[in-house]
């Protein structure tokens, strides 16, 4: 029995020294170890603005839950734009959702001299119609609410508008959007006409 217990003793004491000495290696290793560095922020692709932001309520049998939907358009003012939305139980949630749509939905847009559009176009999304005519320089542009929005992250900034329908913000915002989609270059024209472009001239 004595003897047992010696070997018992003896195999505990070299699991003592085992593990302090791999404590100690970690130790070593820790203190080797740089101080890491702080991630630099990369620089945001496109700029957002926020068009609406509305609270949605669902009632249940336990009571009323409230959300929170927005829509969000993001441009690089150099002819790329998209409309995004989102919903969340919080602001700040709903609008990083919808901005992250939205960059998955940019599209590009035809614009003409960095400024204005190339042919007036009617833009439709559901009850709402967003009539676009280009303007001449020194215009700006004439458009109120998600129409300028939308026109201003584009980088259009000459520009006549009129809204033909329905005020609904993501309505227009989105028929906005389909306008400038349906411009088209003279470049664009001669190709499905099979000319050159001196000939339309």
């Amino acid at each position: 029995m004595e003897q047992e217990v010696e070997k018992v003793e003896e195999v505990q004491s070299t699991e003592t020294v085992e593990s302090t000495g791999k404590a100690g290696k970690r130790d070593s290793r820790k203190s080797d170890r740089k101080p890491r560095e702080p991630r630099a922020k990369q620089p945001k692709l496109y700029e957002e603005e926020v068009i609406s932001i509305g609270r949605v309520t669902k009632v249940t049998k336990g009571g009323r839950h409230f959300r929170f939907s927005a829509v969000v358009v993001v441009g690089d003012r150099k002819g790329r734009v998209g409309l995004g939305t989102g919903k969340a139980n919080e602001v700040p949630d709903a609008i990083k959702k919808a901005s992250q749509a939205a960059a998955k939905n940019v599209v590009k847009v035809a614009i003409v001299d960095d400024r204005t559009i190339s042919h007036e176009a009617i833009g439709v999304e559901g009850a709402s119609k967003v009539m676009l005519r280009p303007a001449a320089k020194g215009t700006g542009v004439k458009a109120g609410g998600p129409v300028r929005s939308v026109l201003e992250m584009a980088g259009v900034k000459d520009i006549l508008s009129k809204s033909l329908g329905s005020s609904t913000k993501i309505n227009m915002a989105y028929a906005t959007l389909n306008a400038l989609k349906s411009q088209k270059t003279l470049e664009e024209v001669a190709k499905l006409r099979g000319k050159k472009v001196e000939d339309l001239m």
